[in-house]
Protein backbone atom coordinates (compact mmCIF):
# COMPACT_ATOMS: atom_id res chain seq x y z
CA UNK A 1 0.00 0.00 0.00
CA UNK A 2 1.23 3.39 -1.05
CA UNK A 3 0.09 6.82 -1.24
CA UNK A 4 1.71 9.57 -2.97
CA UNK A 5 0.90 13.35 -2.72
CA UNK A 6 2.02 15.86 -5.41
CA UNK A 7 0.92 19.43 -6.16
CA UNK A 8 1.97 21.59 -3.01
CA UNK A 9 3.83 24.60 -3.56
CA UNK A 10 4.14 28.51 -2.78
CA UNK A 11 1.25 30.98 -3.35
CA UNK A 12 -0.11 34.09 -2.32
CA UNK A 13 -2.71 34.48 -0.08
CA UNK A 14 -6.09 34.35 -2.08
CA UNK A 15 -4.45 31.74 -4.72
CA UNK A 16 -5.55 27.99 -5.49
CA UNK A 17 -3.20 25.16 -5.79
CA UNK A 18 -4.95 20.90 -6.48
CA UNK A 19 -3.16 18.50 -4.56
CA UNK A 20 -3.05 14.72 -5.46
CA UNK A 21 -3.19 11.68 -3.67
CA UNK A 22 -2.07 8.79 -5.96
CA UNK A 23 -2.77 5.42 -4.17
CA UNK A 24 -1.41 1.86 -5.40
CA UNK A 25 -1.41 -1.42 -3.73
CA UNK A 26 -5.40 -1.36 -3.08
CA UNK A 27 -8.32 -0.31 -4.98
CA UNK A 28 -9.66 2.85 -4.00
CA UNK A 29 -13.32 2.28 -4.82
CA UNK A 30 -13.72 0.93 -1.54
CA UNK A 31 -11.99 3.05 0.60
CA UNK A 32 -12.12 6.50 2.35
CA UNK A 33 -9.48 8.82 1.83
CA UNK A 34 -8.58 12.10 4.68
CA UNK A 35 -6.79 14.98 4.16
CA UNK A 36 -4.43 15.43 7.50
CA UNK A 37 -2.28 18.85 7.26
CA UNK A 38 0.27 19.36 9.74
CA UNK A 39 1.20 23.41 10.53
CA UNK A 40 4.10 25.00 12.31
CA UNK A 41 3.65 24.54 15.82
CA UNK A 42 0.34 22.63 15.53
CA UNK A 43 -0.81 18.87 15.79
CA UNK A 44 -2.05 17.46 12.87
CA UNK A 45 -5.44 17.51 12.10
CA UNK A 46 -7.83 16.08 9.45
CA UNK A 47 -8.91 18.45 7.24
CA UNK A 48 -11.41 16.63 4.86
CA UNK A 49 -12.84 13.44 3.76
CA UNK A 50 -14.33 11.31 0.70
CA UNK A 51 -15.68 8.17 1.28
CA UNK A 52 -15.97 5.14 -0.91
CA UNK A 53 -19.09 6.93 -2.29
CA UNK A 54 -17.67 10.45 -2.82
CA UNK A 55 -19.18 12.01 -0.57
CA UNK A 56 -17.02 14.70 1.46
CA UNK A 57 -16.97 14.97 5.37
CA UNK A 58 -15.48 18.22 6.60
CA UNK A 59 -13.63 18.70 9.44
CA UNK A 60 -12.78 21.69 9.26
CA UNK A 61 -14.94 24.60 9.33
CA UNK A 62 -12.16 27.37 8.51
CA UNK A 63 -12.13 25.31 5.40
CA UNK A 64 -15.51 24.82 4.47
CA UNK A 65 -16.24 26.95 1.13
CA UNK A 66 -12.59 26.99 0.04
CA UNK A 67 -11.59 23.23 -0.16
CA UNK A 68 -12.92 20.52 -2.27
CA UNK A 69 -12.26 16.80 -2.15
CA UNK A 70 -13.05 14.73 -5.05
CA UNK A 71 -11.91 11.23 -6.42
CA UNK A 72 -11.22 9.15 -9.85
CA UNK A 73 -11.36 5.93 -8.91
CA UNK A 74 -10.16 5.09 -12.39
CA UNK A 75 -6.91 6.93 -12.00
CA UNK A 76 -6.41 5.63 -8.22
CA UNK A 77 -6.11 9.65 -7.22
CA UNK A 78 -7.94 11.64 -5.15
CA UNK A 79 -8.03 15.42 -5.18
CA UNK A 80 -8.15 18.45 -2.91
CA UNK A 81 -8.89 21.57 -4.79
CA UNK A 82 -7.77 24.81 -2.58
CA UNK A 83 -8.85 28.21 -3.03
CA UNK A 84 -8.81 31.40 -1.29
CA UNK A 85 -5.98 30.05 0.43
CA UNK A 86 -4.81 31.76 3.71
CA UNK A 87 -1.41 32.27 5.36
CA UNK A 88 -3.38 29.98 7.95
CA UNK A 89 -3.49 27.01 5.53
CA UNK A 90 0.20 26.88 5.48
CA UNK A 91 1.56 23.01 6.35
CA UNK A 92 2.38 19.93 5.59
CA UNK A 93 -0.35 18.35 3.82
CA UNK A 94 -0.59 14.63 4.18
CA UNK A 95 -3.19 11.85 2.61
CA UNK A 96 -4.13 8.90 4.19
CA UNK A 97 -6.59 5.60 4.50
CA UNK A 98 -7.50 3.28 7.68
CA UNK A 99 -8.62 0.93 5.43
CA UNK A 100 -12.81 1.42 5.92
CA UNK A 101 -14.77 2.97 3.37
CA UNK A 102 -16.90 5.58 5.45
CA UNK A 103 -15.43 8.52 7.34
CA UNK A 104 -16.68 8.27 10.53
CA UNK A 105 -14.00 8.87 13.51
CA UNK A 106 -11.62 9.23 10.74
CA UNK A 107 -11.04 12.80 11.60
CA UNK A 108 -8.43 11.28 14.43
CA UNK A 109 -5.02 10.48 13.04
CA UNK A 110 -4.50 7.29 15.22
CA UNK A 111 -7.38 5.86 13.04
CA UNK A 112 -5.22 5.78 10.26
CA UNK A 113 -3.25 2.84 8.69
CA UNK A 114 -1.41 4.12 5.81
CA UNK A 115 -0.28 7.51 5.42
CA UNK A 116 1.77 9.42 2.65
CA UNK A 117 4.92 11.30 3.26
CA UNK A 118 3.12 14.82 2.30
CA UNK A 119 3.50 17.87 0.65
CA UNK A 120 4.34 21.45 1.31
CA UNK A 121 1.59 24.18 0.94
CA UNK A 122 3.16 27.77 1.68
CA UNK A 123 0.64 30.75 1.49
CA UNK A 124 2.45 34.17 1.85
CA UNK A 125 0.52 37.35 2.41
Amino acid sequence: VQLVESGGGSVESGGSLRLSCLVSGFALDYYAIVWFRLAPGKEREGVICSDSNDSSTYYRDSVKGRFTISRDNAENTVYLQMNSLKPEDTAVYYCATGGVPHCSAYEDPSAMDYWGKGTLVTVSL
